[in-house]
């Protein structure tokens, strides 16, 4: 759009030149704003005038350069032949001073104006800029000298049919010099022949329509439940994942369950010796070694020593530093000396000392149970406080209520069961 400002105002020039030189008079000055009122500004007041200005050429162009400047150089390029309908393009390549600024006006174009009519009558119109064959200005400096190229396109639309000599007329291109002074370089004047699209063949028949194209179908809402499946499943695999890797996850091992308690454990054995048949079978060696072992485990777990691997005299050493002191200890010397004398001695023991062993070991764990103030204390937290109860209770045997309430009822007493 905005060459075409240029374009016609340097068009408006070269008629009203023509109308004037036809008229018999003198074609206005280059100056005057009707002649170039967008290409070539009015000078300064101040600026001297040009005194060096070339006498208007026959077709209605007159350029004019300052005193002593050289005459930049201007190139043209422009096709021989062109089609109807189609753009041809016109290059303009000046080199100039860097100071100097080509169109200084800019690119301004009325649609109304003279110069643009008188062009469209020889048939050359001027395409829409937003086409893609709209007009072009570049610059590119090189040192002291820059080159500035212009480029301006024409379609030709000749009146008759056929092949036509269309004539483009000499343009006008403004420059302007940092001093205030004004340069015109006037185009050659160009031919070029104009064919119709149809004219290199002879005769030309109507050509048949194109067959049909094959139409594709874009199945949107496919292809966004394909795009949404594909998002689910990556995000299904992603929780499954996931999932797995909570539920494999290391988990803390439940703490185990508390140990039974000692004399639990030696009334059960006891017990089972009972049943076992040994004395009925004369196996009283084995039956004294079974009873033996049983209380000796007891005692070492019940006051904190080892009661296997001690010896007699380092068990009693063990018990009789024992606090409140171990009521029976004159039974469990008794008991333990009689059990070295048949393991060690070799003496063979009769069936009543074999069921009378197995009673006092039974008395003797029986008469070593914690009070109800120490079961009390190993029931509860380290760091929690005494019961009231805990306070008042006192040491000494349980009572069979007390029994009965922690450990259960006793289980039922078999044959030979004093």
């Amino acid at each position: 759009m905005k060459l075409r400002l240029a374009l016609e105002a340097g068009l408006t020039a070269l008629v009203v030149s023509a109308q004037a030189s036809a008229q018999g008079a003198a074609p206005p000055s280059p100056t005057t704003p009707s002649a170039l009122p967008s290409v070539v500004p009015t000078p300064a007041a101040s600026a001297p005038a040009a005194s060096s200005a070339t006498p208007p050429a026959a077709d209605g162009c007159q350029e004019k350069l300052p005193p002593g400047k050289e005459r930049p150089k201007l190139t043209e390029k422009l096709p021989s032949r062109g089609t109807s309908g189609h753009a041809f393009t016109l290059a303009l390549s000046i080199e100039h001073g860097k100071g100097e600024t080509v169109l200084p006006g800019g690119l301004q174009l009325s649609g109304e104006s003279a110069g643009l009519r008188a062009l469209e009558r020889q048939g050359l119109f001027l395409p829409d800029p937003d086409g893609g064959a709209g007009p072009a200005l570049e610059r590119t400096e090189q040192g002291d000298r820059v080159t500035t190229k212009l480029e301006l396109s024409f379609v030709p639309l000749p009146p008759n049919p056929g092949r036509n000599l269309i004539e483009v007329p000499p343009l006008p291109v403004s420059i302007a010099r940092a001093s205030g002074d004004v340069i015109v370089l006037c185009t050659q004047r160009h031919q070029l022949v104009i064919e119709d699209p149809i004219a290199n063949t002879s005769n030309p028949s109507p050509k048949l329509n194109p067959p049909p194209r094959p139409q594709r179908e874009e199945w949107t809402w496919l292809k966004n439940a394909l795009m949404i499946g594909a998002v689910a499943l990556v995000l299904g695999a992603l929780i499954a994942w996931l999932l797995g890797k909570w539920m494999k996850r290391a988990r803390p091992v439940p703490p185990p369950p508390p140990p039974r308690p000692p004399w639990e454990v030696a009334l059960e054995e006891l017990f089972d010796v009972r049943h076992a048949g040994l004395v009925a079978e004369g196996r009283l060696a084995e039956h004294f070694d079974r009873v033996s072992d049983t209380l000796r485990k007891y005692l070492g777990a019940r006051f904190g020593f080892d009661g296997l691997e001690s010896t007699t005299r380092e068990a009693l050493s063990v018990l009789r530093e024992v606090q409140p002191p171990v009521e029976p200890l004159e039974s469990i010397e008794s008991f333990l000396r009689q059990a070295d004398l048949v393991k060690f001695a070799k003496i063979v023991p009769s069936a009543e000392d074999g069921e009378l062993a197995l009673v006092r070991a039974e008395h003797i764990v029986k008469n070593t149970l914690p009070s109800a103030a120490e079961l009390m204390a190993l029931a509860k937290p380290a760091d929690a406080e005494p019961s009231d109860g805990a306070e008042r209770s006192t040491g000494g045997p349980l009572t069979p209520e007390q029994e009965a309430e922690i450990w259960g009822p006793k289980p039922t007493k078999g044959k030979g069961t004093p």
